[in-house]
């Protein structure tokens, strides 16, 4: 006996515009959530002081002054013989630091701290457990922190320095480290401070904040910064030691302006709270990414 066969049915496509449309609509939920996160925690941030904290101590503001007074004595007694030791060093020494002082610039961590911020921005939902919440927020306190503490001293740095318009060594054919022009925003008079140097120390300062086992290899790092400006010849040895006072007090200030508002440190001691556990943050970030599935990206 012949078979009949059962008619086949044609198959259903999804429409090209339907698909590009769920996707649009996907795309601006997603983007709605970060903006709505990123705007509270913003709010969070620029709320009034939870707690007062005390002043600067005695010892601090000494060492500034000390600090301020060898920038000074800097210029007189060491920038010129420490640029004429430079030139004299050998090209291949010149050349390796050359691609160790790139290492000071701001994108190698404001790039992977702001991205870290925006992800946990997309991911934050208030239909999440509690503690999921709490555990992301925490992680976006913590590397909020780390961004604004490198990136507000660097940003204020690229602004001052070319008010100052503190010439380069060898600006001119020859250096002098008594050239200036100000308010001339040119690179070649944008040497006071520095900037690589207000980069590394912030970062010293901030990630040893967060992660104080990490001190000692962040201003090893930082050091090493400071000392390649000074031997590529881009800097007097008083530009780095101005860069690296204002990467201090910048981080320094962004962290007691953290724990006023009782955020990532302790108003009394300034000391990081204990963050989620490496086991707590792995689940937490799976709950949202789950979520993120099969909510289809729903609104909040």
């Amino acid at each position: 006996m012949n078979r009949v066969k059962a008619p086949v049915e044609p198959m259903q496509s999804v429409r090209p515009d339907a698909a590009v449309a769920g996707y649009s609509r996907k795309a601006r939920i997603l983007l709605q959530r970060i903006a709505g996160n990123l705007a509270r925690w913003i709010k969070v941030l620029l709320s009034p002081r939870r707690t007062e904290l005390s002043g600067p101590s005695a010892t601090a503001i000494a060492l500034i002054v000390l600090v301020l007074i060898a920038d000074v004595a800097a210029m007189f007694l060491l920038d010129s013989p420490a640029i004429a030791w430079a030139s004299r060093l050998p090209a291949w020494f010149n050349g390796a630091f050359e691609q160790i002082t790139d290492f000071g610039l701001g994108a190698w961590f404001l790039v992977p701290f702001g991205f870290v911020v925006l992800c946990l921005a997309a991911l934050t939902s208030s239909a999440l457990p509690r503690l999921t919440q709490g555990v992301l927020a925490a992680l976006a306190a913590r590397f909020g922190f780390l961004f604004l503490a490198i990136g507000v001293p660097g940003l204020f740095v690229t602004i001052v320095k070319r008010l100052i318009g503190r010439a380069r060594p060898f600006v001119g054919g020859r250096d002098d480290p008594f050239a200036y022009l100000p308010l001339a925003w040119r690179p070649e008079y944008a040497s006071m401070p520095s900037g690589h140097a207000t980069n590394a120390a912030a970062a010293a300062i901030a990630i040893g904040a967060v992660w104080p086992r990490s001190r000692v290899v962040m201003w090893l790092y930082a050091l090493l910064i400071m000392f390649s400006r000074v031997v590529v010849m881009a800097h007097h040895p008083s530009d780095v030691i101005a860069g690296a006072l204002v990467g201090v007090i910048g981080a320094s200030l962004v962290r007691r302006w953290f724990a006023a508002r009782r955020l990532v440190f302790s108003a009394s001691d300034l000391r990081a709270y204990a963050g989620p556990s490496l086991r707590r943050i792995g689940i937490a970030i799976r709950q949202a990414a789950f979520f993120g599935k099969t909510a289809t990206f729903a609104t909040d």
